[in-house]
Parts: structure tokens; sequence; C-alpha cells
């Protein structure tokens, strides 16, 4: 990039922003992905179990998907090539074994997030959820046959993840959770559980949630050497927003909780939302629902075709064969006709199996390919918070085969 600036003096300025716009996209992809009604349930359902206690879990998960996030944005970023390239590099044929799995995870996934925006347009409009599912899955179509889907995509990813966090900020003001308390647990918990904790984490970066800030970041143009601190600021800020909307929709629920309320739904969530601002909490649950199924319909869809087309594929044609993998995924959740909950508890148990398997391949660029990273030297402190990051990833994918064999028992 700087050399490209230094090429173009009469219009250096256009180019910085445009290289900040495509973080910034990038950033909310990452953040977005991870937001999606899996996200809302966990964290109502564990908020409802542990009380402020909560509070330790997600401190402790985002530092993990901070240590996660830092050496895949690093790595590929540096490189400039996408997980699967640097997969083959590596291992001829991990690639392509890499893409099928998080083919196979995006698109169970993207069922459970075309369920969630069927969900979503339910509380709002009373419309019938695969009906809403369809309509959602028409739009996230129309996003990518755009003609500059890729400006669309990080403009939108932006605008509804700014709108999640104000209206989740609300409904977390209106319910006045104990703040003191939470903050308390944060740091000296009342009760530790550790399967929430993983569980926490495999929801935020499991699966193509991993790369789908990374891809969308070199595929923008933002990679090399020279950028390395840029790159390295946005993964963090990519997972502290996760984290942002996190805390606020635990405190939300926190309040209504502590308030003497007891959560008994089926929708806990909503029901959390309806107690602490009446109709028009449930309202704005809907809302929220909707903006984070739809974004990581996005995202999902948007990073699998990543994995299945190279540098050299045009735009028009990853937009298509993009529109074509979220239509697949609609007839899915149309034909299936199951519970939402089953299809989300499937897609959370593979993307627990791939995430030990690709980022295995980006520690070993770091620690052994340099000639992959151009030569960079590669920090050791960030080789070995990774390397303690994906013993955990292993765990968690233990878990996910328990949970694929309860699924199917």
């Amino acid at each position: 990039m700087a050399t490209i600036i230094s090429r173009s003096m009469g219009k250096p300025k256009k180019l910085k922003n445009k290289h900040r716009s495509a973080l910034l996209g990038a950033m909310f992809l990452m953040a977005t992905s991870a937001v999606g009604p899996g996200f809302i349930v966990q964290t109502t359902t564990f908020t409802v179990q542990l009380g402020a206690a909560f509070a330790f879990a997600i401190l402790v998960s985002i530092l993990v998907d901070i240590a996660v996030q830092l050496n895949v944005w690093r790595v590929i970023g540096v490189s400039g090539k996408r997980a699967q390239e640097l997969a083959n590099t590596v291992l001829p044929g991990a690639g392509w074994f890499l893409a099928a799995l998080i083919g196979i995870g995006g698109l169970v996934f993207n069922v459970g997030n075309i369920a969630g925006t069927g969900l979503g347009i339910n509380v709002l409009f009373g419309i019938d959820p695969k009906i809403g599912g369809l309509i959602s899955a028409a739009v996230a179509i129309g996003i990518f046959l755009s003609k500059r889907a890729g400006v669309a995509l990080d403009k939108i990813v932006v605008v509804l993840g700014a709108v999640m966090i104000l209206l989740i900020g609300y409904v977390a003001v209106v319910s006045q959770p104990p703040l003191g308390e939470a903050l308390t647990n944060a740091v000296i918990p009342d009760n530790i559980d550790f399967l929430i904790i993983t569980t926490l984490i495999g929801g935020t970066i499991g699966g193509y949630i991993t790369y789908a800030g990374a891809h969308r970041m070199i595929d923008a143009g933002v990679s090399g050497r020279e950028n390395v601190g840029e790159i390295t600021k946005s993964s963090i800020l990519g997972i502290i927003i996760t984290g942002i909307i996190r805390v606020l929709l635990f405190l939300a629920v926190l309040g209504v909780v502590a308030g003497g309320v007891a959560l008994t739904s089926d929708n806990l969530a909503a029901e959390a939302f309806r107690s602490a601002a009446g109709t028009i909490g449930l309202k704005l649950f809907g809302v929220i629902l909707w903006a984070a199924s739809i974004t990581s319909v996005i995202g999902a869809a948007y990073t699998s075709i990543s994995f299945v087309t190279t540098a050299k594929t045009s735009p028009r044609k990853r937009s298509i064969a993009t529109c074509v993998f979220i239509a697949v995924s609609a007839t899915v959740f149309t034909l299936l006709g199951q519970a939402p909950a089953t299809l989300l508890i499937m897609a959370g148990a593979v993307n627990g199996l791939i995430l030990p398997v690709g980022f295995a391949v980006i520690l070993w660029v770091a620690w052994r390919r340099r000639d992959l990273l151009g030569g960079y030297v590669y920090p050791k402190w960030l080789l070995v918070i990774g390397v303690v990051a994906w013993l955990l990833t292993l765990y968690l994918g233990y878990r996910s085969l328990g949970g694929l064999a309860q699924l199917w028992t």
C-alpha cells in the first residue's frame, strides 16, 4: 500500500481513506459474523445460569479470542494469502480439505442464520419464520448482486453492527443491571464454569468466523509487512466490538434477572427484553435478532466462497457464487423444517471441529515458513500465546464431536 501511495502522489488521501474503510469493514465483518442468533441464545442462557459470575467467562473468552485473531490476521495479512492457499503450500491438498470443512460448516451455520432472520421478522411483524427467512435471504442476495458489492458489504455490516450496539445498549441501561457486582465478578467470580468459557470461544471464533475479517482485509488490498501495525490493531478492535456487544447483552439480561424476574420461556432473550422495556423491548429484540442474523448470513456466505475462489476469480463470478450459496442455504432451511435450535446446535458443533485444523496451519506458517511471510520475523511471544490458544481449540473440537454424537442419537 505504501508503494502504491508513493507512485500516486496526486491521490494519497483517497487511497488512505479507502484503506481505512476496508479495515473498518473487515473488523465489523468479523465481529458481526460472530454475533449471530446462536451468540444471542448462548449469552442469554449463560447469564440466566451464572448471573453476574458470567462476566468472568466473557473476559476470559475475549482474551483467548484476541490471542487467536492476532495470529490469524497477522499471518494472512503479512503473507497476503488466504488460509486455504497457505494450507495447500504447507501440505498439498490440505487447503482443499480445509475449504471443504469451511464450506460444509458455513452452509450448516448459514441455515441457522437464516432461521434467525425468520424469527426476527416473526417477532417484528408476526410473519411465518420460513417466509421471513426467504425474504431475508433475498435481501442478502440483493447486496451481493449490487455493482459495488464489496463497498456495500462493508457499509452494511458497519451500520447494522452500530445499530445492534445502540439498541442493546439502550436495553442495558433500562434494565438497570448491578454494574458493581458484574465488575467484581469479572475479576473475582463467584462461580467459574470452564465448559461455558470454551463454548463462548467456539461460538465467537469457530469455523468460518476465524477467517471472515482477515480474508475480507486482503481481498480489499490491505496486506504486507508495511501494514502490520494496522492489521494488528484491526484484529484486536474486531474482537473488542464483539466483546462490547456481548457485554451489553449480558448486562441487559443481568438487570432483568437481578431484578427478580424468572425467565422460563423457550425464548429467554425475547422474554428478557420484554421484561426490561415492555412491548418496545420485544420489538427491539426483533430488530437486534434480525440484524445479528442477516450480518451472519452475509459473513458466512462471503467467507465460505472465499475458500473456493482465488484472487484471479472476477468479482462478478464471486458475487454470483455467493448468491447461489445463500439461495442453497435458504432452500435447505425451507425444506428441512427443523427447529432453529437444532440447526444452531449442529452449526456450533461443526464449527468447533474446523477451528483446530485451520489454526494449526496458521501457527505452522508463523513458526516454520518464514518464506511465505516475505522474510518477516514472527514475534515469539505471539506464537507462544497462539499455541496455548490452539491447545484450547483441540478441547473445543473434542467437545464438538460429543455434540454431534448427541445430535444424531
